[in-house]
């Protein structure tokens, strides 16, 4: 599987290429899935370009993305969207539609909670484990474990030269197989393609588009996310396992 992430906190400071609105996340997330993206993760936005986790917003970007699109559509829970635990989870209870999954980042306050409240609600959830945090440790112990989509291992480590070393640890922490559970392994910015291409090599799922790198994998600025999803596929070696 091969995750489109079309937008991801960036905003219209990091250029017009970053899909906002409804209409440009649809636009966006049609391209990618020609391209062949098999998932999409989203950060609906406010008309300031903020994510948010308004329930009107959230159902006119996905009501636009799913009149363009037929595979599965994912959105952001992050604490930066709405940092008070309760006021998110009242958000979350709020939504009038439903995304297909929706990522809770596991060290962040109130994570149980959260993804407790989405199952309840028919969400699938997306677990975020981050590098550098204690999300590992908190998930192996989560009695929701065995009950999310996925793992989701994010690598926040940046740098080309050790964002892979970085990944392995956290893989190691994660164990083999955590509570039974997919596992998707992306990196971002500068460790995105290093960490993608392990991804390629270990055959887990992963992603690329615009949250995640601005860069083609040559340096050059990237001018869609659907430009990066198939440049992607080259690069997780889609091309041999398909033969």
């Amino acid at each position: 599987m091969v995750q489109v992430c079309l937008n991801g906190p960036r905003g219209a400071a990091d250029g017009a290429v970053v899909p906002l609105s409804p209409e440009a996340l649809a636009e966006s997330a049609a391209a990618a899935v020609a391209a062949g993206a098999t998932d999409i993760h989203v950060h609906p936005k406010t008309p300031c370009g903020g994510d948010t986790l308004s329930p009107r917003v959230l159902a006119t970007t996905l009501e636009a993305i799913r009149a363009r699109v037929s595979v599965p559509v994912g959105v952001t829970t992050g604490a930066w969207a709405e940092p008070d635990p309760e006021a998110r989870l009242e958000r979350i209870r709020s939504w009038t539609a439903l995304p297909d999954h929706a990522s809770v980042n596991w060290h962040e306050p109130g994570a149980e909670e959260l993804a407790a409240a989405l199952i309840d609600r028919g969400v699938g959830v997306e677990a975020g484990i981050w590098s550098g945090t204690d999300g590992a440790a908190r998930f192996a112990k989560s009695p929701l474990g065995p009950r999310v989509l996925r793992v989701l291992a994010e690598v926040t480590d940046t740098s080309p030269d050790t964002a892979q070393d970085t990944a392995r640890a956290l893989l190691s922490d994660l164990g083999t197989a955590p509570h039974g559970r997919p596992v998707l392994l992306h990196g971002e910015d500068g460790g995105a393609w290093p960490v993608l291409r392990l991804a390629g090599r270990l055959g887990l799922a992963t992603r690329i588009g615009l949250e995640d790198t601005l860069l083609l994998p040559d340096g050059e600025p990237a001018a869609s996310n659907a430009q990066l999803v198939a440049a992607g596929l080259v690069q997780y070696g889609w091309a041999r396992r398909s033969s």
